[in-house]
């Protein structure tokens, strides 16, 4: 019986060639997109559940209370130490250091190559926590004996040209020769970890001497610190346990630490943390379901138009015995074989924008994806909903048809599902459409404000670059003197960063005018030279700028820096004492800076010092003219060989290491407006197939109307008005709803724009437009045909 049902509806749909493409069209877009949206939000998912005891791994975070709580994804490098040996909840405990930019030397065929990489120092234990196995298949790796390495076979590829590396040596950062010990199947995609050479921990004092140490001070971002506990633990009992070690290892701190143990599940999708925010994912979900939905309407829209003109039919099978079952289950599988063939077609699709989709979004989603039992088994699913929700209410419709009414040519388009259900139906579609629009225009509009506001600093024709370590001050001052001398170069700076840069980022606490205690909030150290403010134009509100000097004895301060500490005229500030770093560092206060934002538009501004210390600069900043860029940058790279021969040439412009805190909010800017596009053009192809429908219906009534007199412009409007009221409506349901969600997207950020009535008005007159150029084509080709014609139509 199912293959008959088949049968008869392949016959029927390419009888309605037009409304069955139409559907096809709309639900093949809807179903691609879901595939995306599904292969991207599984991908999210399935971070780090590969690993062995996968739950039982945890990391240990900081969470810092001082006027207010933030969040560390580290804990001070003592703790690992503490926690392995006075606690017995863990079975192996290892912490894990990042360093970015370190230079490898690496001999092949009698020469040097030079190669810049990212990589991790890590103490032994970390490779029993995480089974990242050899090429072999085993886990025997060890890094325990210093200068040892294990690399992933991709970087020995790329390092060496094979992966038979075991024994062979690289040079680290031209000073500490490294011996490769074993080599590692590459890393799974959806990692935590984007590294490829693990280096022993025992070789890190030399690069970071605070993170190789046993310091409770404070934390360091670079750092992470992993624990595989013991079968059956109780994490807020042992969260408990940990309360006292603050007081005991860090008495008198301010910043009062809490430890937390966070589940590796979590890492990626904890915001507070540093991953992504899970909103997104329900974001995009709700998309995919959106884009579903309108393509749903569409179907059911266009179903019970065509039930009208399928009456006779209908009347007929009932007349030959059908009964209403038999009707249900036979458009049910119309309904089915369109769902099928749309799904396939939009499966195609998302294959062909697969390599597109993972550009976008930096991730690398492969055909792989689609082979798993979670993705066959999100189709049925999908497949059997859509069609069922398509097709079982215009199929309850059709059954319900009576036979001699339907004979006899006087049923009315209330008897096959009236124009109140189309309407609302229609309506939905529109509100959907809207509420994208918007959301499109406010994501875009923030996105604008944050980068093209003033972030109270030029950030423009300024070239970052990051210095090798083992630069002294004595090289750093000559080097800065040479840039200056360059033809196009108008303004240079030694500093730790530039201003509205989240890396390498000194937070400390800090004591002013001589109280008892430091304060309660800590505070950002900009070490930088005297020409800092000047070449990023941070303009001073008060004092001076601080003279030259080799040791901090003079510091500025920002507005902010006045507000905490209850000082609302910058004068009063002038001349006052501060300490900082613990009261190590005491200098006087001789200027004041205006605000300028340290951090993305998320984020309130810090309170700033900006005070000379050469142990701490990392960059060297220099402003050129744009109009020699090319030149410029010749002559600065010259230079930069010059000191760091055995060095990597590398720089970024400021403005782009700005507009990269958000690149997250452009991305899904991107995407939301390709879903958008996709909402509102499914949205058009359900109306064309309406209004098709109508136009053919009132064939004879355009006819008597062009008899009787009416222009092409009042047959228009007659057809146009209906659908423009529906407009005016989803516009007033999805006005409020819109700028509520809207709004609550916005709180997430401290400096913000804000959600405009215009927005509502021009999403409004897009889908207007779009909706008259639907029906204008329709209405004119009916309109100009020859009213005798017309008139023997029905």
């Amino acid at each position: 019986m199912f293959k008959n049902y088949i049968k008869i509806a392949w016959r029927n749909l390419v009888k309605h060639k037009i409304f069955t493409a139409i559907n096809i069209m709309g639900l093949s877009i809807g179903f691609g997109s879901a595939t995306l949206i599904f292969l991207f939000i599984n991908y999210h998912l399935s971070f780090d559940k590969f690993h062995d005891n996968v739950d039982r791994i945890y990391r240990m975070n900081t969470e810092m209370h001082r006027t207010d709580v933030s969040y560390g994804s580290s804990v001070p490098p003592g703790f690992a130490k503490v926690f392995r040996e006075d606690f017995a909840y863990a079975e192996q405990v290892a912490k894990i250091v990042d360093r970015n930019g370190m230079i490898l030397n690496v001999e092949q065929n009698g020469s040097i190559n030079k190669f810049k990489e990212d990589l991790f120092f890590v103490e032994e234990d970390f490779f029993k926590i995480f089974n990242y196995p050899l090429l072999d298949g085993s886990n025997n790796i060890s890094i325990s004996p210093p200068n040892t390495a294990v690399i992933t076979e991709t970087k020995a590829l790329e390092l060496f040209g094979t992966i038979d590396v075991v024994g062979q040596l690289f040079v680290l950062d031209n000073t500490t020769t490294i011996e490769i010990t074993g080599v590692l199947q590459d890393l799974p995609k959806t990692t935590f970890l984007e590294g490829d050479i693990f280096i022993s921990f025992q070789n890190l004092e030399p690069f970071f001497d605070f993170a190789a140490g046993e310091s409770w001070g404070g934390t360091t971002s670079n750092l992470q610190c992993f624990s595989l506990l013991k079968p059956n633990q109780d994490i807020a009992s042992i969260e408990a346990a940990l309360i006292p070690l603050p007081e005991e290892h860090r008495p008198g701190y301010k910043n009062k630490h809490v430890y937390k143990l966070q589940t590796l599940s979590d890492i990626h999708l904890n915001a507070d943390y540093g991953g992504l925010n899970p909103v997104f994912l329900v974001v995009f979900g709700i998309i995919g379901l959106f884009l579903i939905v309108i393509a749903c309407i569409n179907f059911i829209n266009i179903s019970t138009a065509q039930a009208f003109y399928r009456s006779k039919e209908i009347g007929i099978r009932k007349v030959l015995g059908s009964f209403k079952q038999h009707l249900f289950w036979q458009f049910l599988s119309e309904t089915f074989l369109i769902s099928l063939i749309a799904m396939i077609l939009g499966i195609a699709a998302a294959i062909i924008f697969l390599p597109s989709f993972n550009t976008l979004f930096e991730i690398q989603l492969t055909l792989q994806s689609l082979l798993s039992y979670q993705f066959v088994g999100f189709l049925f699913v999908t497949l059997a909903l859509v069609a069922f929700l398509s097709g079982s209410y215009p199929g309850i419709l059709m059954s319900r048809i009576v036979p001699v009414l339907a004979l006899k040519g006087k049923l009315n388009h209330n008897d096959t599902g009236g124009s109140a259900t189309r309407k609302v139906l229609v309506v939905a579609q529109f509100v959907i459409s809207i509420a994208l629009i918007v959301a499109t225009l406010v994501i875009s509009k923030q996105i604008d404000y944050a980068t093209k506001s003033d972030l109270g600093f030029d950030k423009e024709s300024i070239v970052m670059l990051e210095v090798a370590d083992e630069l002294d001050p004595e090289q750093f001052s000559s080097l800065k003197e040479r840039l200056k001398q360059i033809v196009g170069v108008q303004k240079v700076t030694n500093c730790l960063s530039s201003p509205g840069a989240e890396e390498h980022d000194w937070g400390t606490s800090v004591t002013y005018n001589n109280r008892s205690e430091t304060e309660e909030f800590s505070i950002q150290v900009k070490a930088a030279d005297e020409d800092y403010i000047n070449t990023f134009n941070i303009p001073l509100v008060a004092g001076r700028n601080f003279f030259k000097a080799d040791s901090i004895t003079e510091m500025l301060v920002n507005e902010k820096f006045g507000r905490n500490v209850g000082v609302s005229n910058p004068e009063e500030l002038l001349g006052k004492a501060i300490a900082v770093n613990r009261g190590r560092t005491k200098a006087t206060i001789v200027g004041v800076v205006k605000d300028f934002h340290d951090r993305s538009f998320t984020d309130d501004i810090s309170p700033i010092i900006i005070a000379p210390n050469t142990d701490w600069y990392s960059e060297i900043a220099v402003k050129i003219n744009h109009l020699n860029t090319k030149e410029t940058l010749e002559q600065i790279n010259k230079e930069w060989s010059n000191t760091f021969s055995d060095n990597i040439f590398e720089y970024r412009f400021l403005d782009d290491r700005v507009a990269e805190m958000y690149e997250t909010e452009q991305r899904y800017l991107s995407l939301s407006k390709a879903f958008s596009t996709l909402a509102i053009f499914i949205g058009c192809l359900g109306l064309y197939g309406l209004i098709l429908f109508f136009v053919t219906q009132r064939t004879k009534e355009i006819g008597i109307r062009k008899v009787l007199g009416s222009n092409l412009s009042s047959i228009l409007t007659l057809f146009s008005i209906d659908f423009l009221k529906l407009i005016l409506i989803a516009g007033v349901v999805a006005t409020p709803i819109t700028w509520y969600f809207m709004n609550k997207w916005l709180e997430g950020y401290t400096y913000r724009t804000e959600v405009n009535w215009w927005y509502f008005l021009f999403a409004i007159g897009i889908i207007m437009l779009i909706t008259l150029i639907t029906i204008s084509y329709q209405t004119i080709k009916a309109a100009r045909a020859n009213p005798i014609k017309s008139l023997r139509t029905e």
